[in-house]
């Protein structure tokens, strides 16, 4: 092992890419369900290494600029992805949410630094165990940021590298029940209160026309069809299209074929026997009416029209109005699928009373000229594209990193966002504005998840690696129990307020409440088991507003939690 250990130290890069291939795949084991995750056992995989290493007397280490550099990437990807969900959050039903967000993660703080300070944890705990108790691993980075501002004063003989390595450990003890915790909590909250939260998600779920949990992805029910017809009723040769339609505005005609040729489908076109009609409408419509043309015919010609599959940025303020019947009245609504809804990121279910969001992405399957249609109706159609503006990153990195460098009286002295927080600003800002103007700084889903999960886990894997060297010095196993105390309090305490509040202050359905309290601990699993805990896909509704938020203010209350417990 000497000499592979001596092989890693000589070669940084080769060391960081086996912490991370590692780390992935340590991650993917599970117990009873439950596992570390990738990111929580970077830092495992990581320490792990660097303190084997140490026993052969080779030190591993990885430099800071290679670790800041992709945290930096990460906090930026955060915020291109979270930006738009605060536009939603500052009205309606996003208010309520962003209230439960700052409970949970205000109480989470809170919590953490009191303990920290009532067993008088060395420095760096208050740090680690808000990441680890509240799950939220870019906590990490804000509070290494206030170790290297300045804001936390060290004790005589403590080094900067043992408060990371403390910060690490400390996030390494919490995590564990961090992420178990919350997720038995989420799913057994209605259990303990009493409450049948299926029951609850099934009569929410025929009231507004939701999909359960267990409907099929694929569906062979579509509410709109195109079938062809050939003229035989005399009564409509010689007259137009459009003398069809007045009669009868249920229907499109989409194209005609006469003599196997296509021509479309002008509607001053006048009609002749024979012709094949492309005729489109609603699906009950076009079982009403069987006579009206003639024989319905499988003619290739007449039905090979290109479809499109579009995403739709909702703008359109009138639009936020109408519930999902309503849109059906819309021209050309009869030509398109409505196939997905997210928001703030995340897919949510879609019911017949669901209202859109502004800023929320509608994905549609229909014809060309119907999907144009209705996304000029609803705000901006945005056609996916693989290619990034990297000139728009480039830009947005800059600003976030003059962000960062503006500072304010604080604590007793100068402090400031710092280049993460400042990034994480600059990514809500370029975010917010490229969701409006489709010409400017397109990221796509794809490239924001690299930048997200490749920076995160290589940022936690030089932590792990770095805090390595001084983890034996540190860890004993009363500093270890005092930690895991005030990470398991910090994990049990808010999810049961924030579940109080909402159903007693807010009324909220118990199942939507479920994914609210899953999204503000800012953590998905939760709500995906609750999702399969009680067959339904109504937590996702309460899921994504407070999920953003409570991201956001977790990932600044690592650099608060540092002052304030120092």
């Amino acid at each position: 092992m000497q000499a592979i250990f001596d092989f890693l130290a000589a070669n940084p890069y080769v060391l960081l890419f086996v912490t991370v291939g590692l780390s992935v795949w340590v991650g993917r084991f599970t117990v009873a369900g439950y596992g570390l995750g990738m990111v929580a056992a970077a830092i495992v995989v990581g320490a792990g290494l660097s303190v084997w290493a140490s026993t052969y007397s080779v030190k591993l280490e990885l430099n800071n600029f290679t670790r800041l550099l992709f945290y930096y990437l990460f906090m930026y990807g955060v915020g291109l992805r979270v930006g738009p969900s605060f536009v939603n959050s500052l009205g309606g039903d996003g208010l309520r949410f962003t209230f439960l967000a700052f409970v949970a993660a205000g109480l989470g703080l809170a919590l953490c630094v009191a303990g920290t300070i009532f067993f008088d944890l060395p420095v760096g705990a208050a740090g680690g165990i808000l990441a680890g108790s509240q799950t939220m691993s870019a906590a990490i980075g804000s509070a290494e940021q206030a170790v290297s501002d300045g804001i936390v004063t060290l004790p005589p003989g403590t080094t900067a590298e043992q408060v990371t390595a403390m910060i690490a450990l400390s996030y390494g003890i919490t995590y564990i029940w961090g992420t178990v915790g919350i997720i038995l909590i989420v799913k057994y909250l209605p259990k303990w209160w009493g409450i049948d939260a299926r029951k609850t998600a099934a009569e929410y779920e025929k009231k507004h026309g939701v999909a359960s949990g267990d409907t099929a992805n694929l569906s062979g029910w579509t509410p709109g069809a195109l079938r062809a017809y050939k003229l035989e009723n005399k009564s409509w040769s010689g007259k137009t299209i459009r003398d069809m339609l007045h009669a009868n505005p249920e229907y499109r005609v989409v194209n005609i074929v006469r003599d196997g040729k296509a021509y479309g489908a002008d509607e001053d076109m006048p009609l002749k026997l024979g012709d094949i009609i492309a005729l489109g409408g609603a699906r009950a419509a076009m079982t009403e009416k069987m006579g009206l043309i003639g024989a319905e015919v499988a003619d290739k010609t007449a039905l090979d029209l290109p479809l499109d599959r579009a995403e739709i940025l909702v703008t359109n303020k009138e639009i936020l109005k109408q519930t999902r019947e309503e849109w059906r009245a819309l021209p050309g609504a009869d030509q398109i699928q409505v196939v997905g809804l997210e928001r703030s990121g995340v897919p949510i279910p879609i019911g017949t009373n669901t209202k859109l969001q502004r800023m929320d992405i509608v994905t549609v399957v229909g014809l060309k000229g119907a999907v144009t249609s209705i996304g000029n109706a609803f705000g901006r159609v945005i056609r996916p594209s693989t290619a990034t503006d990297l000139l728009t990153l480039s830009l947005g990195m800059i600003l976030g990193f003059l962000i960062g460098k503006i500072q304010f009286p604080a604590f007793g002295a100068s402090v400031g966002l710092g280049n993460a927080g400042g990034l994480l600003v600059a990514g809500v800002i370029v975010s917010s504005i490229s969701s409006r103007l489709r010409f400017f700084g397109n990221t796509p889903a794809a490239a924001r998840n690299v930048l997200e999960d490749l920076g995160l886990i290589v940022f936690i894997a030089i932590v792990g690696i770095n805090a390595g060297n001084s983890l034996l010095t540190q860890l004993t196993g009363d500093v270890a129990l005092k930690i895991f105390i005030v990470g398991f309090i910090a994990c049990t305490i808010p999810p049961f307020v924030v579940w109080a509040i909402g159903l007693y202050m807010f009324r909220t359905n118990p199942a939507i409440l479920m994914g609210a309290v899953a999204g503000a601990r800012s953590h998905s699993g939760p709500c995906r088991e609750a999702a399969v805990e009680i067959q339904s896909n109504v937590p996702w509704i309460g899921f994504p507003v407070a999920y953003a938020v409570s991201g956001v203010l977790l990932t600044v209350f690592g650099y608060i939690a540092m002052a304030l417990a120092h």
